[in-house]
């Protein structure tokens, strides 16, 4: 695929000598801590996250600029081996921020073994620049980070590791000024006021999906997918119309709950948090429908933006 083939004036940066611009991928198995991650790089919170494996589908952008550099970050789903259509797109967003990089942020939780050497192996076999982090280090007992550095250290000598918490930001800022030192010379890939490639409407439906994941147990986070079909901004308020697609109707009932009460549950909290990130009132509607087994339709897929 290549990088994004067009780039932007520089303004009131410096000049395009002096000037850093690079694609830095996030990778790493489901539930590490990718999408905290970006969040905390950037400072915003582009990338939904829950304590469930596979909340992220897309890849985003998460983009800094400065005076002399700008760092496009790519959020990415979890490295797994696909089951159906949606986990082979899922994985297809992953190669591709591969091929764009310019460096890999490999992350493992602080637990992991080196039980899936597969993924390690595929950042390996693109010859980038690695950056090995070990995340939630904010969990550890004793001397157990020291213990799991030293033992990645030992599988992979040539790897430069760094112990993170992406959730409490330990040790972010250092990471930071180290990913800097690996972006090549090159002008900005995006204007510098962007903070991501992702049209609004895409975080009303992701902020939905996020209250669906916290929200329901089992298959209901899985099988759904939010579609927002109205995004109206006025002077003082934004009216949303977001549709919400199941795979069975058995599903339906168990999302609405008795009387509506869970759906209620799921917009208020989607609602509030669209009002911070926004910075403007939203009033906010949502519908259930039934959409049979979307997840192994490719058409169907598409049609939902994957």
């Amino acid at each position: 695929m290549g990088k994004i083939a067009h780039t932007f004036e520089l303004g009131k940066m410096n000049d395009s000598k002096n000037f850093r611009s690079g694609f830095v991928t996030i990778m790493g198995r489901p539930n590490v801590g990718k999408s905290t991650l970006m969040n905390a790089l950037t400072g915003t919170k582009l990338a939904i996250t829950s304590p469930k494996a596979q909340t992220t589908r897309h890849r985003i952008f998460g983009i800094i600029t400065k005076d002399n550099y700008q760092i496009v970050y790519s959020d990415t789903p979890g490295t797994i081996t696909p089951k159906y259509k949606l986990q082979e797109q899922m994985m297809a967003y992953v190669n591709a921020s591969l091929e764009d990089a310019d460096l890999i942020l490999l992350l493992v939780a602080l637990e992991d073994k080196n039980d899936s050497p597969e993924m390690i192996e595929m950042a390996l076999r693109t010859g980038l620049p690695i950056i090995f982090l070990v995340n939630k280090v904010d969990l550890r007992k004793g001397s157990q980070v020291e213990d799991k550095v030293s033992y990645w250290k030992e599988l992979y000598p040539e790897l430069e590791i760094f112990p993170v918490s992406a959730k409490e930001n330990f040790n972010t800022e250092e990471l930071f000024k180290r990913i800097i030192d690996f972006l090549p010379v090159h002008p900005p890939y995006f204007p510098e006021d962007s903070i991501t490639d992702k049209p609004e409407k895409f975080f009303a439906s992701e902020t939905i999906r996020e209250k669906i994941f916290l929200n329901y147990q089992k298959e209901i986070p899985y099988s759904s997918e939010v579609v927002v079909t109205e995004f109206k901004e006025e002077e003082k308020i934004i009216r949303i119309r977001a549709e919400i697609f199941i795979e069975r109707d058995s599903q339906k009932g168990i999302l609405i709950g008795h009387k509506g009460a869970s759906l209620k549950k799921v917009g208020i909290e989607a609602r509030k948090d669209m009002e911070t990130f926004f910075g403007k009132q939203v009033h906010l509607e949502t519908f259930v429908k039934v959409e049979k087994d979307w997840r192994r339709n490719e058409k169907k897929l598409k049609r939902f933006g994957y």
